[in-house]
């Protein structure tokens, strides 16, 4: 994930079209001059990257893109039109590295890269993208003998950022730091007015809960400028992150509007007025900034040291293994005679296959791809924790699916918005990111889920009182849905009865499924304390 805005947005926006924003043909991708293959067989096929190419009608076709085309379809859906090849071969290393970095991004629906937003947009290749895929081959920014997790956006509006600031829990690495872009130079400035029943539209589509919105403020801004917090008057939870706001307005109201977090807010009656400047999340490199950079006599080095200072290149390379060792195995499996470093891409997915124990696997919106990693760390930690209170083997996989909005998690699991998450053929689905985390209950909505995929199947033929009573005892759970923040446990009644399946399955509104859970919670406890495991409560 590269920017909010894409970059190709952002070219038809001010230099023309960039591409059709069609499905991309296989044939499309192919081009000629030297593609990677594995080493010891220059006969061998190239090293393919496993796209998944959007249908109209949803859901991804999948197709085998040799890497070097790949890298010259992204060119010419994520780079500016007429740049130097500077700034083209700077931004083919960055999309290679990034490619490498995230290949496997979506193991969870069979392929590797997406060709939308969410991974990096692919169109048609040109003649210069073509050369400039050429002109690079093999060449990769490197740290730590791998593939560096590098971003890039549009426009940093200036000034580049730390991925913290933007996904909270992502690690701020050396070579991604907040510093002024005499490239970019603020450009583009923007303006924005959003009626505030719209703004009211988006934020209930995201998880926010209320009638009216009495008041957006802003009321902090990072070490860069950029809005860090929001108060929202008339709303639960009361405030939000200036990324959030911009991701809950750009998927129900379009990306447009908030191109970035560095904004003045002020109101005009019924209408929020927008001033800003810059285009995406601003980590990393900015294509606008590198494009001018270029034009000023930067070289390709000079632009990749100046967005990712510190990092390696990779020396040019017609070969990369693709070979997967089986897991377990420790690495990719060696080719006869070799004695050459791992390349990186062999250094990735020896990664990949490599990598202990069972797999969590975490399918994300595209504005939320930042967060990957700390979500990953944050599900495999409970779920080991739980497994072992539990006494169970986790399972060799663990899907979790964060979905972008309150609709769609709905028509995905059939629940009502006030649920905290539901398991959906053994896979994990969460409500939108923004109102979890704005509410701190992130952590407890994941260890919820996890119990259930860790449980279920023992007590799959027990009331589903058991099944609910299990997952809020195990996950320590003290809060209820619907809540902005955790509260006191509330006991029913010493007579309250435990909850029927359909009050659980079907409840009817917040407090309905809040007093079912409770009541769950306390006839599971009740069990428990006489005694019996959790096996036998029934």
């Amino acid at each position: 994930m590269r920017s909010g805005i894409l970059a190709a947005v952002l070219v038809a926006q001010f230099f023309g079209p960039a591409g059709t924003g069609l499905p991309v043909p296989r044939s499309d991708f192919r081009i000629p001059g030297a593609q990677m293959r594995e080493p010891g067989n220059r006969n061998a096929e190239p090293v393919t990257v496993r796209v998944g190419v959007l249908r109209r009608g949803g859901g991804y076709a999948v197709t085998s893109v040799p890497l070097e085309d790949y890298v010259a379809g992204v060119l010419s859906g994520e780079g500016v039109r007429q740049s130097r090849p500077a700034a083209l071969e700077a931004l083919a290393i960055t999309i290679r590295t990034f490619g490498l970095a995230n290949r496997g991004r979506h193991r969870a629906d069979g392929f590797d890269l997406c060709d939308q937003t969410h991974c990096q947009v692919v169109r048609p290749s040109t003649p210069p993208t073509e050369r400039a895929a050429r002109a690079t081959a093999g060449r990769v920014l490197m740290h730590a003998g791998a593939p560096a997790s590098v971003y890039y956006a549009a426009s940093c509006g200036g000034r580049t950022e730390i991925p913290s600031n933007v996904w909270p829990g992502a690690d701020d690495p050396s070579y991604l730091p907040s510093r002024e872009d005499d490239g970019c130079g603020g450009a583009p400035a923007w303006t924005a007015e959003i009626r505030e029943s719209d703004l009211l539209k988006a934020l209930r589509a995201s998880g926010f809960r209320g009638n009216r919105l009495n008041d957006l403020r802003v009321l902090s801004r990072n070490s860069s400028g950029r809005v860090a917090s929001l108060k929202i008057g008339g709303l639960r939870p009361e405030e939000i992150s200036g990324q959030d706001l911009r991701v809950v307005v750009g998927r129900t109201l379009g990306w447009q509007h908030i191109r970035s977090t560095s904004f003045e807010l002020r109101k005009q009656g019924s209408t929020y007025r927008f001033n800003g400047h810059g285009s995406g999340h601003g980590v990393g490199m900015c294509v606008i900034g590198s494009a001018r950079l270029a034009e000023r006599g930067e070289s390709t080095e000079g632009i990749l040291s100046r967005y990712f200072p510190g990092l390696d290149i990779s020396a040019a390379s017609t070969v990369l293994s693709t070979r997967a060792a089986p897991r377990g195995a420790g690495g990719a499996q060696a080719s006869p005679g070799l004695s050459s470093p791992p390349s990186p891409l062999a250094a990735t997915t020896a990664a990949i296959a490599a990598a202990p124990g069972p797999e969590v696997l975490v399918s994300l919106p595209d504005e939320d791809e930042g967060e990957r990693d700390a979500i990953a760390r944050q599900a495999s930690v409970a779920r080991d924790e739980l497994a072992r209170t539990l006494g169970v083997t986790p399972p060799a996989r663990v899907v979790l699916r964060i979905h972008p909005t309150i609709d769609d998690y709905a028509q995905v699991t059939g629940q009502p918005w006030f649920t905290p998450g539901a398991v959906v053929n053994n896979e994990l689905h969460l409500p939108p990111l923004a109102a979890l985390r704005e509410r701190g209950v992130l952590d407890r909505t994941i260890r919820h889920g996890l119990v259930h995929v860790l449980t279920d199947a023992a007590l799959s033929k027990r009331p589903m009182w058991v099944r609910e009573g299990a997952a809020i005892y195990f996950a320590g759970e003290a809060w209820m849905p619907g809540e902005p923040a955790p509260r006191p446990f509330v006991r029913p009644e010493p007579r309250a009865s435990c909850p029927a399946d359909h009050e659980l399955a079907q409840p009817v509104s917040v407090g309905a499924l809040s007093n079912a859970w409770t009541r769950s919670r306390e006839c599971f406890t009740k069990q428990i304390q006489a005694g019996r495991g959790w096996r036998d409560v029934r």
